[in-house]
């Protein structure tokens, strides 16, 4: 089992999600438990469209970090 980074973003309809070590895996939808929802159902298509295609899975490298600043 892999564990990719999910990148979440607020939308004016809802929500986007995309991976960014998994390019084109993209998923959208009203709430953010619906976008956690379509994302893992996205990934999961997406890594076995690759394997069907005799494609290597990329490893996953994304990171991510929050810093604070002072605004």
């Amino acid at each position: 089992m892999k564990r990719y980074l999910i990148i979440t973003e607020k939308t004016r309809t809802g929500y986007s999600a995309y991976s960014p070590d998994l390019p084109g895996c993209v998923a959208t939808a009203a709430t953010k438990p619906a976008i956690l929802r379509e994302m893992r159902t996205a990934l999961s298509f997406h890594v076995e469209g690759l394997r069907l295609n005799g494609t290597k899975l990329p490893k996953p490298r994304a990171d991510a970090t929050f810093l604070e600043v002072v605004a």
